[in-house]
């Protein structure tokens, strides 16, 4: 199936050799040249996935991924030119899924689409448990005594495969590539503040985690169901 992207990026020479690239590399590309655009255009065209440029005219990225991010849990990669950690991290928190640092390669970056929209093609059972949460593996929803806690598509995945161990630990390794299909080694920080963003939203005190639990130079473990 074609992936359908839409690149928003103010550079028209860039956003040209791009699309090009990753149309070899099998996805339809739609182009936006500021965030304005790119949310007009999201009301009428499919979108799979977005690349984000973080430096934007007007409405500049950051802005942007919080406004798709109220409208609902559509992936999102930030682009950005500097690796910077302070950037990544406020892309992240944002609300971004995964982040690329320019220049970009249309191969990687294709990969990266392509694994952040693989779905949890190993969690057979339709229902899984983390403490007092209720997780549906097919509709990729969690509730909490029948209330609905929004996720995104990302951090659904990251809490569905800790449920999925039943208790167990699952290392840092494990996570980023069963996620994002990488390896750890620059990818810390993306697993971090993922956690953090979902301990925020099913933790009833995010400072003191009880349902996504640290261990310490391993990895994350789930509490088990009651």
């Amino acid at each position: 199936m074609t992936v359908q992207v839409l690149l928003v990026e103010d550079d028209a020479l860039i956003s040209e050799a791009l699309s090009l690239a990753l149309a070899d590399q099998g996805c339809m590309v739609t182009q936006a040249a500021s965030g304005e655009d790119a949310l007009a255009i999201l009301e009428s065209v499919r979108v799979d996935v977005i690349l984000l440029d973080l430096m934007l005219p007007g409405m500049d990225g950051l802005t942007v991924c919080r406004e798709l991010r109220v409208r609902g849990d559509l992936p999102v990669i930030m682009i950005t030119a500097r690796a910077d950690s302070q950037d990544v991290i406020a892309g992240l928190e944002a609300g971004a899924d995964d982040y690329v640092t320019k220049p970009l390669v249309a191969g990687e970056l294709a990969a990266r689409v392509r694994a952040l929209l693989r779905r949890a093609a190993p969690l057979r059972r339709c229902f899984l448990q983390v403490g007092d949460l209720l997780l549906s593996t097919h509709e990729e929803t969690v509730s909490r005594d029948g209330a609905e806690i929004r996720l995104t598509r990302t951090e659904f995945r990251l809490l569905a495969e800790l449920a999925a161990a039943e208790g167990e630990v699952v290392t840092r390794e494990q996570l980023l590539h069963r996620i994002w299909g990488r390896d750890c080694f620059g990818g810390t920080r993306l697993l971090d503040v993922h956690i953090r963003r979902l301990r925020r939203k099913v933790e009833p005190d995010p400072d003191c985690p009880r349902l996504v639990r640290t261990v310490r130079g391993i990895g994350y473990r789930a509490q088990p169901r009651p």
